[in-house]
């Protein structure tokens, strides 16, 4: 299944190059909020601030990155706060405290699968220093995440993750419209980790080479999968194995931001599935989850979060888990030990 996004960004040439002044303009306004935003920071914030995000429109693990995050952090004993845009949400008042229960119409889909999954606060705010004042005012947590605010310069940040999907990487390499990238490349020079979500070749240590992103050279550039972990149903909460769907009819629904790969992975797990991506974030309604006879619905985290009030008896979810290396939550935690023990100007 090759949408038209992938043949135009993650083929082969550059077939929008006619678009190339446009990409121009695009590098021109995005370089200038970034120096304007920088220059006008606000003194460093109390606490560390780990942002998440990705260089490249659309889908690439941001989410299970931040879960894998906040899991390693409380682990290690810290008290992780997750800060959102909330796209796709529409509350009427900010900073929004999300909670396994909000809805997903006011707080988006993201958030509320974060808190579900993590049982960690969620702020979710469009301005994210708002929301970060907001978390430290109510005195919730000792580390800040921002999921996908690698480009939301006003916020300080100490430690940036930049995260890529394996099998499309940088795509042709051009900036929007041209192609997907939303920062040039060179971005990726001043970010603590690249994270190359379903990367095939790896060392002993997780650390993926250069020839696996496009020959794109980062001391810190590390492998992460994605393993699905159990089956729910969205009616009655039974749990299933992933194994479980070896052999079964279904129909795989996903409005995520690259479906394919939720596709494929119900593929390897040896389900017979009638594969219907929708657009990232959609909002779905009961005609969207019609099934055919016979056939299991099964859907994303993501998106179950905002068809549980009128999911069928034969809807299903699969959670998965990110797994990254050792190494890398080693030296996260480092950082992080770093950061809180240096002096504060």
């Amino acid at each position: 299944m090759i949408s038209l996004i992938d043949r135009l960004w993650y083929g082969k040439g550059r077939p929008l190059l006619l678009l190339t002044p446009l990409s121009w303009l695009y590098r021109t306004v995005a370089e200038a909020r970034r120096r304007k935003a920088i220059k006008t920071h606000t003194q460093k914030l109390p606490v560390p601030v780990v942002v998440v995000g990705n260089i490249t429109a659309g889908g690439t693990g941001k989410s299970p990155l931040t879960a894998w995050l906040v899991d390693t952090l409380k682990a290690a004993g810290w008290r992780p706060v997750v800060l959102s845009r909330g796209y796709g949400g529409n509350a009427s008042d900010y900073p929004l405290l999300v909670t396994k229960d909000t809805l997903p119409s006011l707080a988006g889909d993201e958030p509320v699968m974060l808190a579900q999954a993590t049982g960690t606060p969620v702020v979710v705010d469009p301005d994210r220093c708002r929301g970060a004042a907001f978390a430290l005012e109510h005195a919730l947590g000792d580390v800040l995440i921002s999921d996908d605010g690698l480009q939301h310069y006003r916020l300080p940040r100490d430690i940036e993750f930049s995260v890529f999907d394996g099998a499309r990487g940088v795509g042709n390499g051009a900036l929007i419209p041209v192609g997907p990238l939303r920062e040039p490349a060179n971005r990726l020079d001043t970010v603590d980790y690249v994270i190359v979500n379903g990367a095939a070749t790896t060392n002993d240590a997780g650390r993926v080479p250069p020839e696996a992103l496009s020959g794109i050279k980062h001391s810190h550039m590390y492998a992460m999968n994605l393993q699905p972990t159990r089956l729910v149903n969205l009616k009655t909460g039974e749990t299933r194995s992933p194994e479980s769907l070896q052999g079964q009819k279904i129909r795989a629904i996903a409005g995520i931001g690259n479906p394919t790969r939720f596709f494929d992975t119900l593929k390897e797990l040896g389900a017979k599935l009638i594969a219907v991506p929708f657009p990232d974030h959609h909002r779905f309604r009961p005609e969207d989850l019609g099934s055919e006879p016979g056939h299991m619905l099964v859907m994303t985290a993501k998106d179950g979060v905002k068809c549980s009030s009128f999911a069928p008896d034969n809807a299903w979810v699969l959670f998965v888990e990110a797994t990254l290396p050792r190494a890398l939550s080693e030296s996260v935690l480092e950082k992080l030990r770093a950061i809180s023990e240096a002096p504060t100007s």
